[in-house]
């Protein structure tokens, strides 16, 4: 479908203006620090035919698996009526892990579905055997938190409280729940009313057909940037470190093939799926390949289903990238995502050698704290990711302490954190010289040090390149792996990457983020 370029252009950017909107509403009114501080959120627009349209530039890992939410919203629980919103986390029907809660409501004008609005936003407990849901030796979803499949919670603009309370019952932290799912049906308000003025703008029809151009127009660009790289097929391979549950040395295989305005990238060769939890949802799996699918074409492409319609992705059933239940999947969205960028762009390193960059970090760090405040008597729980080095890159060096790849969320400020949480935060710094040696150097990784004040706290942590460092291109040191440790009393202990373990006051948490790798020999460095 075609549309005037000037007129499209508008209409692109009011759709995601919408979703910028949604996101930024969303952050305001939640409670958690982890919504409002770290920005572990976002939004999108969704056409009538449950197509992405539009999405904020917020979390990928987020918006390239939305759209599985979308659908299995509808699949379920379609057609949905005015004032409908339908939460789901279900990683098996449509969601990623049990934190992330998505929100799903239809918008009307009068009688005429003008299409769907949703955001994503991960609740930082929804129960399970630890604080925080994602316990660090979990080896079944069950043990993960509670597994929302798609429900109404709000029907026809009504909470439903029954719904509402089972949720609650389930969190250790029931008023955090309440105030940020809140937020969340407060930021479909804002994002529906933002949709429907642009419908009075633009007519109804006219917002129709500028939803079906900008996929299209995206699809054509997507194309065009596939058919500029070399025709083949590019293999590679990385390891996961652990599974948390005794399995090591995981492997994820992947062929992706170029041609035709195509890319196929195909895991087989990739390990079945594990006893614990870095086995990766599908939509996670494709949410990767997505985000590399843009990284290598044009990041102001527009991110639609349109752009992803030329990508094609491929992983067996049972396999560790496409699990079938009950298999854990905790780490599945936040390490095993990253790995899962190293591999599709360690693939097509050969073909667009002047544009690959070394591995960044590949972990997300995850730190998970939770007992009852002191202060309060009440229960926390505090979620973190910890930021590290990105890899070096042709012409330039990577940065260091960044959040890349699947992750773009913030950290929390030592105001907030010791505010919002019995902790004290010591610590946070860069690890100078962690980033590998190149002609570009690989950006640093990060020291966070962490004092718990609260009597019977629990520690979790999932982690990786604690093993297997980030690797280096075209003749760069890899970068410095990471490391985690507990200090009680003075006395400093080793602890695994993935680990749940009780904690006493005074406790010290100590995690350090792998640097990135270097691009390039160093004897080729010009100071």
């Amino acid at each position: 479908m075609t549309m005037d370029p000037i007129a499209l252009e508008v209409c692109r950017a009011a759709l995601s203006g919408v979703a910028e909107e949604a996101g930024a509403a969303l952050r305001r009114t939640a409670y958690s620090p982890n919504i409002k501080e770290r920005v572990d959120c976002s939004a999108a627009v969704f056409g009538p035919d449950g197509e992405l349209v539009a999405q904020a530039e917020h979390i990928p890992v987020h918006l390239g698996s939305m759209p599985a939410s979308v659908a299995a919203a509808l699949a379920r629980r379609g057609p949905l009526r005015p004032g409908d919103q339908v939460l789901l986390s279900d990683p098996f029907a449509g969601g990623t892990h049990l934190p992330d809660w998505t929100l799903v409501a239809p918008v009307f004008v009068d009688d005429r579905l003008l299409g769907y609005v949703a955001n994503r936003a991960h609740h930082a407990d929804v129960g399970g055997m630890a604080p925080g849901s994602m316990p660090g030796g979990a080896t079944e979803i069950f043990q993960e938190g509670l597994r929302i499949p798609p429900v109404r919670l709000w029907r026809e603009g009504r909470e439903d409280p029954d719904v509402l309370d089972l949720l609650l019952a389930n969190s250790r932290t029931p008023d955090e729940r309440r105030g940020d799912l809140r937020a969340q049906a407060g930021s479909n308000h804002t994002a529906a009313a933002r949709l429907t003025e642009l419908a009075g703008r633009m007519g109804i029809e006219g917002l129709l057909v500028g939803m079906e151009a900008t996929k299209d127009h995206a699809e054509r660009a997507v194309r065009a940037a596939l058919m500029g790289i070399p025709p083949g097929t590019y293999r590679f391979e990385d390891l996961l470190d652990d599974d948390g549950a005794g399995t090591v040395d995981i492997p994820i295989r992947v062929a992706v093939s170029i041609g035709g305005g195509r890319m196929r990238v195909d895991f087989a060769g990739t390990s079945r799926q594990v006893a614990g939890s870095v086995n990766a949802p599908l939509a996670v799996t494709r949410s990767a390949c997505a985000f590399v699918l843009r990284a290598v074409t044009d990041p102001e492409i527009p991110a639609n289903a349109g752009a992803d319609r030329p990508l094609e992705v491929r992983a067996e059933r049972g396999s560790l990238l496409n699990p079938e239940p009950p298999a854990a999947v905790a780490a599945g969205n936040v390490e095993t995502s990253q790995r899962i960028v190293d591999v599709v762009l360690g693939a097509l390193a050969p073909a667009l050698p002047d544009r690959i960059p070394a591995a960044s970090q590949g972990t997300m760090n995850n730190i998970l704290i939770g007992g009852l405040d002191p202060r309060t008597g009440r229960a926390f729980t505090y979620y973190e990711t910890v930021a590290g080095g990105q890899g070096a890159r042709p012409g330039g060096d990577g940065m260091s302490g960044v959040h890349t790849h699947m992750t773009n969320t913030l950290n929390t400020p030592a105001e907030a954190l010791e505010t919002a949480y019995p902790l004290r935060l010591l610590e946070a710094r860069l690890r100078n010289g962690t980033g590998g040696d190149g002609r570009w150097r690989g950006g640093d990784g990060v020291r966070r040090v962490i004092e718990v004040l609260a009597d019977g706290a629990t520690v979790s942590i999932l982690s990786e390149r604690r093993r297997h460092s980030p690797w280096g291109l075209a003749g760069g040191e890899p970068g410095a792996p990471g490391r985690n440790a507990l200090v009680r009393h003075g006395d400093e202990r080793a602890l695994p990457a993935k680990v749940t373990l009780p904690v006493e006051p005074g406790d010290v948490l100590l995690v350090e983020t792998p640097g990135g790798g270097g691009f390039g020999h160093a004897r080729e460095r010009k100071e």
